[in-house]
């Protein structure tokens, strides 16, 4: 059984309700919701490197500032889709990409998914308890985990260059 990861939020210890997927295991399957309401699977996306961008929600700087970064860097990817995961409502999500020019990644919402669940992301306790944890997942184009971040404190951004460093040596 995996166990369960904590992060701090300002400094207070939260628990995760479990841990992300391990390195070279299959990325569980998830289907979450698209600013346009559809479905958005990882199924979508078979034979491409996936980023997975999951924090908690659109209405934080520092997530905002995430997608920002994850749609530049996205524009220059060959062969790789950015997905950028929050517990927010697709129509937020939406708001923010036409408000923001946002062009080069993907919004899903978890509002109706066991995503946090299902890779071990979704705060267990502390003030955001049932957000997801900022974190970030790379998955190769044969559907296997290549990559993960755990961003240990919640108020700071993921490590770009770790992130794009490790896509480099994925196929």
């Amino acid at each position: 059984m995996r166990g369960m990861a904590t992060i701090t939020l300002g400094g207070e210890l939260v628990h995760l309700v479990g841990e992300l997927p391990a390195v070279g295991s299959p990325a569980p399957a998830f289907t979450v919701t698209g600013s346009d309401m559809s479905d958005v699977s990882l199924s979508d996306y078979a034979g491409k490197r996936v980023i997975l961008n999951i924090f908690p929600s659109l209405d934080t700087d520092t997530c905002a500032r995430s997608v920002r970064e994850f749609n530049k860097r996205a524009a220059s990817l060959d062969n790789t889709v950015v997905l950028c995961i929050s517990a927010d409502l697709p129509f937020a999500a939406g708001r923010f990409c036409t408000v923001e020019g946002i062009k080069n990644v993907t919004t899903g919402s978890t509002f109706r998914s066991n995503f946090g669940v299902d890779y071990g992301v979704r705060m267990k306790d502390g003030a955001l308890a049932g957000l997801n944890a900022r974190s970030v997942v790379i998955v190769d184009s044969e559907g296997k985990v290549a990559y993960t971040q755990l961003v240990p404190e919640t108020h700071d951004e993921p490590d770009y260059e770790a992130v794009f460093d490790a896509l480099e040596s994925v196929k």
